[in-house]
């Protein structure tokens, strides 16, 4: 028997907060339509912030949704909600704000599936720890992991259930294969990304991002990457030298052991996040079912 007939991939998906009226609609079609979707797949976990907050990181915070209202869909579901607060520059004086202490709060006290923090910051995680012991903790992609000896000592890291390595590792197959067994379960891998492969400003880029969060003067970035003003288009993330894509997931990764992978997408159209629902987890013959189930909610605005 094929190895990855045993494990199903987990989706990671983006959006919590920004994207709650889908996942609404959504939800429910995937429990009561389970024959439309991959019997090899789950939802893992549906991560995202609220807007204007400090500890918000990787993209600026946009979602605003109760936060209860959330959380209760998430649970409704049996599915794990993730705050992202990877903001890379945060000081003593910051871990007091009271927003992103009451959003974790919220989130230790849910029954449910555990929820967890994508965290960048050790100066967060080592609050977050002593705090709200009931989360679990996810390494941020923000951090860049490019080097597979500081990957591999990541994932070393009692701290972290998951760590989300740069989307450059995706393919690094004979180191990623030779991890042991527990470290391959802590793998997160970025899916989607339409970043530049060649790009050295990553970190400069969420620097700023992380600046904006905090409301703090700085540079403005200025992406280097060919193409860049076109924004992004999963017509050409398709082409990244990164990109994971559903034969990938089921064929490669799988057997190999790997099961967790993220789509990327908070700053994006929920027109453009229901594109991903489809690809990632919709069998083809209903994928126009599932798309007309979802435009005929008339209180859905997709764009």
């Amino acid at each position: 028997m094929n190895e990855s007939e045993n494990i199903s991939a987990r989706y990671h998906l983006p959006g919590l907060f920004e994207f709650y009226e889908l996942y609404r609609v959504f939800l429910p079609l995937f429990r009561t339509h389970r024959e439309y979707f991959y019997d090899w797949c789950e939802i893992g976990s549906i991560y995202g912030a609220p807007a204007d907050c400090l500890w918000g990181g990787g993209r600026v915070g946009s979602g605003n949704c109760d936060p209860r209202a959330a959380l209760r869909l998430a649970q409704e579901y049996g599915v794990s909600a993730r705050l992202t607060f990877s903001n890379s520059l945060l000081r003593e004086e910051h871990l007091s704000d009271r927003k992103c202490n009451a959003l974790c709060r919220l989130f230790s006290e849910s029954g449910g599936p555990q929820n967890g923090v994508i965290v960048h910051s050790d100066l967060l995680l080592n609050y977050l720890k002593k705090q709200y012991p009931a989360l679990y903790f996810v390494s941020s992609t923000t951090k860049v992991l490019m080097d597979f000896q500081q990957f591999r000592q990541e994932l070393a890291r009692g701290d972290f259930l998951y760590v989300v390595p740069d989307f450059r590792l995706n393919r690094a197959f004979g180191q990623l294969n030779a991890l042991p067994g527990a470290q391959k379960a802590k793998v997160e891998f970025l899916c989607n990304e339409c970043c530049w492969f060649g790009c050295k400003d990553r970190k400069a880029c969420y620097e700023a991002v992380s600046r904006k969060n905090l409301g703090e003067p700085g540079p403005e970035h200025r992406c280097a990457a060919p193409d860049a003003d076109g924004g992004y288009r999963f017509s050409k993330a398709m082409t990244n030298p990164g990109f994971i894509g559903v034969n990938d997931i089921r064929n490669v990764y799988l057997p190999m052991g790997f099961s967790h992978f993220k789509i990327e997408g908070r700053s994006l159209g929920s027109a453009l996040i229901l594109e991903f629902l489809l690809y990632y987890m919709t069998k083809p013959e209903y994928q126009l079912r599932v798309r007309e189930e979802i435009y005929l909610e008339n209180t859905l605005d997709l764009f």
